[in-house]
């Protein structure tokens, strides 16, 4: 098993400057992270955007990381987060950039697997939007986690502000550089959140 995905080259010839890999919410995909692409306005950055592994219950389009039905809840998260990790370590050789020069972001579900993930890799930083920390994600991270960028929407009805601030706390606790936003906005990527995204991958990266 492993994840397919989408990868989106440079607008020019010369190597990018980074990369940026991004994980979609429950029930999204790949392509609708893509259709975001264009207002980020980094088109000198490479982008890989992998589909999930799972099936989406609701819908034949949509994937997922794991399940979030109660009844199911996290059954999933297991295999996800070892495909993620060996999908990451292999894109160094793959695309020529190292992970010091990838940061990893996702929304919501994906913002999840990027806490828990990327903090136990060395890439040059994570962005979570409307994200959550599963239940001892960071027990296991590694000391001296690189920085990371939270955005949240203070009307979001799906994931709680709640879940940000836990988070945040969290990291603060472990001695993490932790760039915190809200918005007065709901469950969803808001032109402002992406730049504030824009200018945390520039700041880092460079």
């Amino acid at each position: 098993m492993s994840l397919q995905f989408i990868n989106v080259s440079t607008a020019s010839s010369q190597p990018p400057a980074g990369l940026i890999v991004t994980l979609h919410g429950w029930g999204a995909n790949a392509k609708d992270v893509a259709s975001l692409l264009p207002l980020i306005n980094l088109s000198n950055y490479q982008f890989v955007l992998p589909d999930a592994p799972f099936p989406y219950p609701y819908s034949p389009v949509g994937r997922a990381w794991y399940d979030l039905r109660v009844e199911n809840m996290y059954q999933g998260l297991a295999e996800s987060r070892q495909l993620l990790t060996d999908f990451l370590q292999s894109l160094e050789s793959s695309t020529g950039v190292p992970l010091s020069r990838t940061i990893l972001s996702g929304f919501s579900q994906g913002g999840a697997m990027t806490l828990d993930v990327g903090s136990k890799l060395p890439l040059a930083g994570l962005v979570v939007m409307s994200g959550y920390l599963h239940p001892d994600a960071l027990t296991a991270a590694k000391s001296g986690i690189l920085p990371i960028l939270i955005t949240h929407g203070r009307y979001d009805e799906v994931v709680p502000l709640q879940a940000a601030l836990k988070a945040r706390e969290t990291l603060k606790s472990l001695g993490v550089a932790v760039e915190y936003h809200e918005f007065d906005v709901g469950h969803e990527i808001h032109p402002q959140t992406l730049e504030v995204l824009r200018n945390f991958i520039v700041n880092t990266i460079s």
